[in-house]
């Protein structure tokens, strides 16, 4: 699933280096954000300044295709005031790799498919307490798409 949105805003064109409407990154980190802006959609990368690897990715639109199944939970938590949980994925042919993903309402008839993937359990608890502490803003996400 990750893969196709990947793919999906490598074919887009490059929006404004402010981060369009992607959510307000957590103060303090060590990110920013590559934004692609789809006809419908948005696509934000949360990237690693200090490497240049991604730390997680979102996908905002009215309609996702990532259904999350309750038999895939895995930890609970909160984005932005929001209770939600984080549900188990797979990468093929990348067993050791640990997936996360959640699908959140952010308001305005919007939804945020968010996903990770981490190499240890140390980077995963980073990624998710990065991506747990996005901020949506309203304005942001009422753009006339």
């Amino acid at each position: 699933m990750v893969l196709l949105f990947v793919a999906c805003a490598q074919a887009q064109d490059p929006a404004a280096a402010d981060g369009g409407a992607c959510p307000q990154l957590p103060d303090g980190t060590d990110l920013r954000w590559e934004y692609r802006a789809g006809a419908d959609s948005d696509f934000c990368r949360a990237i690693r300044n200090s490497d240049g690897s991604e730390a997680f990715g979102l996908y905002i639109a009215a309609k996702s295709p990532f259904e999350p199944r309750r038999g895939d939970r895995a930890e609970a938590g909160s984005i932005d005031g929001r209770s939600m949980h984080w549900y188990r994925g797979e990468l093929a042919g990348k067993p050791n790799v640990q997936v996360r993903e959640t699908l959140i309402d952010v308001g305005n008839g919007k939804l945020a498919h968010i996903w990770l993937q981490a190499n240890s359990s140390e980077q995963l608890k980073e990624a998710l307490g990065q991506a747990e502490g996005l901020r949506f803003s309203s304005a942001r996400l009422s753009s006339a798409r």
